[in-house]
């Protein structure tokens, strides 16, 4: 019985560090990056712990030899009723603290601009390939993606090479949410009617995911989509594939997929009309009604022919 009860404390001490394990090997996890963005995110996390840290553990221990010192059984512990106040302790009671936040201003202030969002990302070592821009709508409930440069366009797949510098550009179709890849770096919002940016790099190959890290509605938990990093070479082979196959991304294609839908499943557009996500931007196209009481229709059904100008 008690190496049963000894076992059930061990189990509850250890869960802690058994779930950031777990976590670490998750394929959405922030402490697996793999990108410079995600590093250093990463780094910020670690510093910032390290540094508070600083007070937590002094803490804990002076409160034990605290304890430990002026137990009821120690006779050369000193019992002072009238003691209220001491200069030295309130010096390390003050400049603990006091130090801890200039440490953390520091990082935050040194980070804040060395991860701009809008700051472009340099390409990695050896990579010749100019910068990719991928423009991202977000709608209900799925992830649209636009390439201009190769005028093709996905749907809940984002397709990149590797060690090139991406420079995504950002709205909401609907309502406001948030783009989010954790292993690739920093989270942005997509809002109607604005435009906002980020620029990230995938250093690895392989498939992450991306998310919706904003409530937006019924469909909000399926507002998932697959990152897959892929090396120069297969995403030329991959565009070519894409540009040969598919429907065509027009004003009626992109009014049918704004219609609310769940659980869409990925696919791809050989080709994009050119100048549609700023018409989104600039709501030349009209803004869908956000999210609706019950699910979306077909999201391949064209109600109508809005002009892009």
């Amino acid at each position: 019985m008690l190496l049963r009860k000894r076992g059930g404390w061990a189990v509850r001490l250890l869960a802690p560090a058994i779930l950031l394990a777990l976590s670490a090997c998750s394929p959405a996890s922030i402490l697996a990056p793999d990108g410079p963005i995600a590093a250093a995110n990463r780094q910020i996390l670690y510093n910032a712990l390290a540094i508070m840290l600083a007070i937590v553990v002094p803490t804990i221990l002076a409160t034990l030899a605290f304890a430990w010192w002026f137990r009821a059984g120690n006779p050369r512990a000193r019992y002072r009723p009238t003691f209220v106040y001491s200069g030295r302790v309130e010096m390390i009671v003050w400049s603990i603290p006091i130090l801890v936040i200039l440490f953390l201003g520091g990082v935050i202030w040194v980070g804040s601009h060395d991860l701009d969002p809008r700051r472009p990302v340099k390409a990695a070592a050896g990579q010749t390939a100019p910068p990719l821009e991928v423009q991202v709508v977000s709608l209900d409930w799925k992830w649209l993606f636009i390439y201009p440069g190769q005028g093709v366009a996905t749907v809940n797949r984002l397709v990149l090479p590797v060690g090139v510098p991406v420079r995504f550009r950002l709205t909401s179709a609907s309502v406001m949410n948030t783009f989010f890849v954790p292993r690739l770096g920093s989270m942005i919002y997509t809002m109607n009617g604005m435009e906002t940016q980020v620029n990230l790099r995938a250093d690895r190959a392989g498939r992450v995911y991306g998310q919706s890290a904003h409530y937006s509605g019924d469909g909000f938990s399926d507002m998932n989509f697959a990152v897959d990093a892929m090396p120069a070479a297969d995403f030329a082979t991959w565009v070519a594939r894409t540009q040969g196959a598919g429907p065509v991304l027009d004003a009626p294609a992109y009014t049918a997929l704004a219609q609310q839908s769940q659980d869409v499943r990925p696919y791809s557009y050989r080709a994009a009309q050119p100048g549609l996500f700023e018409a989104i931007v600039m709501q030349r196209l009209k803004p869908a009604p956000g999210p609706q009481e019950g699910r979306g229709g077909d999201p391949h059904v064209s109600p109508g022919t809005p002009e892009i100008r």
